[in-house]
Order: structure tokens, then C-alpha cells, then sequence
């Protein structure tokens, strides 16, 4: 059986792993722009990263204002329940930091995966680098 383990920490210690794993999945599969994805944010937020034994395959970030942002696991780690993982981790984080209510933009196919945690779709559908979105929030009880 795999060891999981995630670490969480500032953009200075995690983030040369971090952007190695957004670099794959936003840039290169998706093809989001460079410059949307590196927005100039990342100092500011607390940045978790999931290893799956040593290897780094998923990583996601928590901004200062509860928003959950750049949730993203590798193609060969998919499927294995290990995105569940990363937020559940994330949501203990941010409650702990005081957080009542935490935001994230969710890609419309991935809508299910974060209801399944909690969180609820409100609003119109957007784009952003050209993949349709929606906003969803969790408020803790």
C-alpha cells in the first residue's frame, strides 16, 4: 500500500514542487496561459502538497481570504481518491485558521467532486483561461 502524506508550508519551501505539478496540469494539459497562472499570488497563501510515497502529485493553495485556489493532481495519481484527500486536509487547515466560509472556482466538471465535500455552486457560469467555471462556497457549522 502507498504512503500518503501531505506537508503544507509557504511558497519559498514548497514552491519549486508546487508550480513543477501546476506546470503539468494548468499549463500543459489544459493550456491555461502562463500569465494567468502565475498570478503573482502564490507569496501570500499557504500551498499544500500531497506525495503519494516520494513522489509529489498533487498540490493546491489557501489564500489569505479563505479561497481555495489551484487544486491540481497529476494524471497518473487520478482516480484514486487522492484530490478527496488533499481538501479534506485544505478545509481542517482553513478551519483551524479561523476561517467560517471558504470560496473556490471550480472547473464545471469537477462541480460533483467538491459537492461530494460540501461545497455549493452559486451564480452564472464563467470563463476563466477559457474554461467554463462556476463559484462554490462551504460554510463550516
Amino acid at each position: 500500500m502507498s504512503e500518503r502524506h501531505i506537508t503544507n508550508g509557504d511558497w519559498e519551501t514548497l514552491g519549486s514542487a508546487c508550480s513543477a505539478i501546476r506546470k503539468v496540469v494548468f499549463i500543459e494539459e489544459q493550456n491555461v496561459p502562463q500569465s494567468e497562472e502565475w498570478d503573482g499570488r502564490d507569496p501570500q497563501c499557504l500551498h499544500f502538497l500531497l506525495h503519494v510515497d516520494d513522489r509529489a502529485v498533487g498540490t493546491a493553495r489557501l489564500l489569505p481570504d479563505g479561497h481555495i485556489g489551484r487544486v491540481a493532481i497529476l494524471e497518473e495519481a487520478r482516480g484514486q481518491g487522492l484530490g478527496l484527500h488533499l481538501m479534506e486536509a485544505i478545509l481542517v487547515v482553513a478551519r483551524e485558521a479561523g476561517h467560517h466560509t471558504v470560496h473556490l472556482d471550480a472547473q464545471t466538471y469537477a462541480i460533483p467532486f467538491y459537492e461530494r465535500l460540501g461545497f455549493t455552486a452559486y451564480g452564472d457560469e464563467f470563463l476563466d483561461a477559457n474554461i467554463p467555471h462556476y463559484h462554490m462556497s462551504l460554510r463550516f457549522q
